[in-house]
């Protein structure tokens, strides 16, 4: 069985509530770093109008909170990147500046896909969760990702599967996906939705789901910075009504790509 296929049946039958806000928001494309390459990216969101009560106990509010996290990523393979986004940290209006975990992951996806008319591939994601993020210390997320280059357009989608090892009929259901357009040779604009269902055993009612619609605009600027920035809106009472979200990459030696072998 491939190392993709075994990651995905652990977190699957290992004993999923969604947490209450997150650290990146944010569609994937399925683009890897360059094997041998080291990428930074600062992820920045601020909720400027959101929900005023806690997910639980001692959680950080969403109402006029900040929330971050620099990632950094290795390009290991052409088909496989390794990430670690730390530290995850936030501040509210309650409690302050605080940190909010640890998450590694793993980016598996078809080489070269920026090159392709359709791609793939899946990413594994798992969260050390400090009491103030998540009720849970450890959870996990599974993102398959799907999608098309159809000439100037992309159609991206991420059904994305939460767990916090709960069992099986709690896994949650929380899809993204992504629209974008290419205006010019450096810039995207794009349309992009965030979305939780709930758990898959028990979906939520329309007025209890989360949905969220994004503007972004992806833009590359001097010195091999890419810029992705938007505005979100709620569509429904358990969204947060008005979010800000940017985020900043850079590689930091491009010019240590190892090529790959013909």
């Amino acid at each position: 069985m491939r190392p993709a296929a075994l990651v995905v049946l652990a977190l699957l039958l290992l004993p999923a509530a969604a947490a209450a806000q997150t650290d990146e928001i944010q569609v994937y494309d399925g683009g890897l770093t360059d094997p041998g390459v080291v990428n930074l990216t600062v992820h920045t969101n601020f909720i400027a109008n959101g929900l005023k009560d806690p997910a639980f106990p001692g959680a950080v509010v969403a109402n006029h909170s900040l929330n971050g996290v620099p990632e950094f990523a290795l390009g290991a393979t052409p088909w496989l990147e390794l990430g670690l986004y730390l530290p995850v940290y936030s501040r509210d209006a309650r409690m302050g500046w605080g940190i909010d975990g640890i998450k590694p992951r793993l980016l598996f996806a078809v080489p070269h896909a920026d090159d392709r008319r359709f791609f793939y591939g899946a990413n594994f994601e798992f969260s050390i969760n400090t009491k103030r993020w998540d009720e849970k210390r450890y959870t996990s997320e599974v993102r398959p990702i799907v999608g098309w280059h159809l000439g100037s357009v992309d159609v991206i989608v991420n059904p994305i599967l939460d767990t916090a090892y709960d069992g099986l009929k709690n896994l949650d259901f929380a899809p993204s996906m992504r629209v974008a357009f290419q205006v010019a040779p450096t810039t995207q604009l794009s349309i992009e939705e965030y979305a939780d269902y709930g758990p898959l055993h028990a979906l939520l009612g329309a007025h209890d789901q989360v949905h969220q619609l994004y503007g972004v605009v992806n833009h590359r600027i001097p010195r091999g910075i890419d810029l992705e920035a938007g505005v979100g809106v709620g569509l429904t009472d358990a969204s947060d009504k008005l979010t800000f979200k940017l985020l900043l990459s850079r590689d930091l030696n491009p010019k240590h790509a190892i090529a790959p072998k013909p």
